[in-house]
Order: structure tokens, then C-alpha cells, then sequence
């Protein structure tokens, strides 16, 4: 599968800002700072077409980018952010209303730090996920950041976590590439059973 040309459609703040694709939409969901943005530029093949941040909680929105033969659907980090109670609490009422129009949703991609256990948002999110059938895989982010050998490890160790097999967790890094024909084929199953 080849991606070229994605671009960024629009950002939504209110359930009746989202939009309603015509083709599949793959949404990216995981805690603060696990590199939903890094990733969606790594697909993209581009620097800055999600804007990245060092300090966590930057995505407030809902982003969707075009990819061609999928919509991407970048959603807010859930977690820590320093942010009020407030801001949270609309974060977590935008990703329920997302959610709710899961008839919309091809696939989620959850990423999680790999080189981090699944915290209690990231096993309720897994939780939530399995309740309501939304089809769902794993990416382990940041994986430049361990050896081949941990990286293997610490994906089984992942996977077991979250009551997975191996195959459901993909290990990725967005600086340097790693995994991304994992990915690719991952997407290409997917918009082929869609």
C-alpha cells in the first residue's frame, strides 16, 4: 500500500463538527504524548502535517486528514495533561460522542509508549473498545528508543497486558521508520475487509 498526498480536511471541537467520511476512517487514539501526531506524519511521509509538541495534551480536537483511500481521525490524548479538570472532562465528552457513531469507525489504532505498561485509561479504553465491537489494533509507539531484542520482549509483554495476541500489537518508531510496512500491510487488510 502506498500513501501520497494526504492533507489535513478540517478539525472538529463539537459532535456536530464531526464529519460523516464516505470511505473508511481509521481513528488514532492513545494517552498523551504516546505520538499519535509523530505517527500520522510518519504515514503521511511528511514533517508537519500533524503538528508534534514535547509537552503533552496539545491535541484538543478532533483532526481528520485525508489518506487517499481512508479518512484518519486524530483524536485528543486522554491521560495526563496539564490541563484543568474541565478541559479534561470535555476531552472525555468529545472522544464519547466520537465514539458514539461507531457505524463511522473502520478500525482504531490504539498506540501506547512501548516502552510503558498500559495504564488504567489505556485498559479502559481496550475495555470500552471490545464492549462496543470497534475493531481495534495496537501500536507500540517509540520503539527507536529500545533494542531489537526489548522491542520484541516488551511487545509480548504489551500484548499480554491487554489480553492480545503477538500479531494485534505493532512496534513502531515515527523517527526512524521501523514498522512502517507493518503498518501499511495492517491498513491494506483492513480498507480490504472494509
Amino acid at each position: 500500500m502506498r500513501i501520497n498526498g494526504a492533507k489535513f480536511i478540517t478539525s472538529a471541537a463539537r459532535e456536530e463538527q464531526f464529519i460523516r467520511p464516505e470511505k473508511p476512517m481509521i481513528a488514532v487514539c492513545g494517552r498523551s504524548n504516546a505520538g499519535k501526531s509523530t505517527l500520522i506524519n510518519m504515514l503521511a511521509g511528511q514533517k508537519n502535517l500533524a503538528k508534534t509538541s514535547a509537552s503533552p495534551g496539545r491535541t484538543r480536537l478532533v483532526n481528520y486528514f485525508d489518506f487517499g483511500s481512508f479518512i484518519l481521525a486524530d483524536l485528543p490524548g486522554y491521560g495526563y495533561a496539564a490541563v484543568s479538570k474541565e478541559e479534561k472532562a470535555k476531552w472525555g465528552r468529545t472522544l464519547d460522542a466520537f465514539f458514539a457513531k461507531k457505524q463511522d469507525i473502520a478500525h482504531v489504532f490504539l498506540l501506547s509508549d512501548i516502552r510503558r505498561d498500559p495504564s488504567e485509561e489505556d485498559m479502559q479504553m481496550v475495555t470500552f473498545l471490545n464492549y462496543h465491537i470497534i475493531p481495534f489494533t495496537v501500536i507500540a509507539t517509540k520503539s527507536d528508543k529500545l533494542s531489537r531484542m526489548k522491542v520484541k520482549e516488551r511487545v509480548r509483554a504489551v500484548a499480554a497486558s491487554y489480553g492480545l495476541g503477538a500479531g494485534n500489537v505493532i512496534a513502531v518508531s515515527g523517527f526512524t521508520s521501523d514498522g512502517k510496512d507493518d503498518l501499511l500491510q495492517a491498513l491494506a487488510h483492513i480498507l480490504s475487509i472494509e
